[in-house]
């Protein structure tokens, strides 16, 4: 890991386990409204947590200088899963049997969302959570994802990726798959090698690796001798970013590369992330801030990024998804005027919620509605879609080197 990836890190340094967020002299008044959950404030899903933090709190001191939830304020309960799904399903279990939160807020990536999934149905509570990705395990009837990837993203998102290289002054023909064991991950990667296939790519390489991986040494020197025209990087966290450096060590650089969910601002800052291409839902330019509710929380979260010292500030995918969960939470409540969980799960499931990443529903299979993907790439050192091109960043394209 780079001195610049550990200062990224040195930011989470001091974070409190348990976060209680409500303004003084605020309007609501009465029984704070608790809603619980967890992120992973440390271990080797930590620097994608932080967006997620920072989201939460935004939304969380939004509501509390309007009308909180039901006129009441709101806290938020956070505690710290340290990256271990089986920490964040007994953390699950102690908010809502201890602590005794009125909601739960699922927690970031697939391994603790579905720790959190399991509680949330043991105790009936309904869960409102943003990056869940492998769709078909999802199911329990009260819980209500905003990774807005469809039900079947190993097919769907794949397609749109290679639509997108075809439509290239440079369509690759050989490709090599390296990827993570970690669950949604490998669901993806797999997906993704049957598409390649099935669109005639050539596969030089394919290799899988443990989660938690730090040296990417001997995965680097496979993957130069492979030499592939389009390098698919199944990682998340800081893992692509691992892989870059080591390729960098062996003088390689790859032609053409994407990483499905990195830390979104070492790769972007990284130099050897230049043209890395990723998904997304969102992103911090038109089309996706013509509203204004977009538009005020990328100049909030940017704010609030510079405070916490994160080098890049920028509100991308993580931060459109993790806010969007809230917008569901709030929706569901203020049309209910209930925090009864099986009120709130019927009506999400009969209505549409408009979010920042767009309209938003939960009455296909496994409360999963329309894949909303796009892809972005790295450009000047920042993350712009560029695909679909109605999509896509002002005059910015799809680059392949």
């Amino acid at each position: 890991m780079t001195l610049r990836h550990r200062g990224f890190l040195g930011a989470l340094a001091g974070l409190i386990v348990l976060a209680l967020v409500a303004p003084a002299g605020a309007a609501p008044s009465g029984q704070p409204i608790r809603i619980g959950g967890t992120l992973a404030l440390t271990g080797p899903l930590a620097a994608t947590s932080l967006v997620h933090k920072i989201a939460g709190e935004i939304f969380v001191e939004q509501l509390n200088r309007k009308n909180g939830l039901l006129g009441r304020p709101v806290e938020w309960v956070l505690l710290d899963d340290q990256s271990k799904p089986d920490l964040a399903r007994t953390l699950y279990e102690k908010l809502i049997t201890v602590d005794k939160v009125d909601l739960v807020i699922g927690p970031y990536a697939t391994g603790a969302i579905m720790s959190a999934m399991a509680v949330a149905q043991r105790h009936g509570k309904a869960l409102f959570h943003h990056t869940f990705g492998i769709p078909h395990l999802a199911k329990y009837e009260m819980q209500f994802p905003t990774w807005a990837i469809g039900p079947e993203p190993a097919r769907t998102f794949p397609n749109l990726l290679f639509d997108a290289l075809a439509a290239s002054d440079k369509p690759p023909k050989t490709i090599a798959i390296v990827t993570s064991k970690f669950p949604s991950v490998h669901f993806m990667s797999v997906g993704a090698r049957e598409v390649a296939a099935k669109r005639g790519l050539r596969e030089v390489l394919y290799l899988e690796f443990e989660f938690g991986t730090r040296d990417f040494g001997a995965i680097a020197a496979r993957v130069r001798d492979a030499n592939p025209d389009f390098l698919w990087m199944g990682a998340i966290g800081l893992e692509g970013n691992g892989l870059l450096e080591a390729l960098k060590k062996l003088d390689y650089t790859p032609k053409s590369h994407f990483h499905l969910y990195p830390a979104p601002g070492p790769l972007a800052l990284a130099p050897e992330g230049k043209n890395a291409l990723s998904t997304t839902v969102f992103e911090e330019h038109p089309p996706f801030t013509s509203s204004p509710t977009a538009a005020e929380y990328v100049k909030l979260f940017r704010e609030r990024a510079a405070k916490a010292g994160l080098p890049y500030r920028s509100a991308d995918t993580q931060a459109g998804s993790s806010y969007a969960a809230w917008q569901i939470m709030e929706a569901a409540v203020t049309a209910t005027s209930s925090l009864d969980d099986k009120t709130l799960a019927q009506w999400l499931r009969a209505n549409r919620v408009d979010t920042i990443i767009g309209k938003v529903r939960f009455d296909g299979l496994n409360n999963y509605g329309d894949d909303l993907s796009k892809i972005k790439q790295v450009q000047n050192g920042k993350w712009v879609v560029v695909w679909p091109k109605e999509f896509a960043a002002p005059g910015a394209r799809l680059v392949v080197p």
